[in-house]
């Protein structure tokens, strides 16, 4: 997966869709998994370096994680390839 070529993003948390005006604001892990999938890094290998980086309980990490990606998806912000 990767982000859409076309959403814009700040270093703040701003998150636009110009496609469908919509707007969004992510708190800095969700901005961190952002600029990971701009990059182009995959799923598995952007969940390790949350987990590496960050002292978080692993099982509730992977339902948020899940949860974002899901959101991310669904808010037609991410391509599925």
């Amino acid at each position: 997966m990767k982000l859409k070529s076309n959403i814009a993003t700040s270093e703040t948390g701003f998150i636009f869709n110009p496609s469908t005006g919509d707007s969004f604001s992510a708190n800095a892990v969700g901005m961190e998994i952002i600029s990971l999938l701009k990059k182009n890094k995959p799923l598995n290998e952007i969940k390790k370096h949350i987990l590496d980086k960050y002292n978080v309980d692993e099982a509730v990490f992977e339902k948020d994680y899940d949860d974002y990606i899901a959101q991310l998806q669904f808010y037609n912000l991410i391509d599925t390839m």
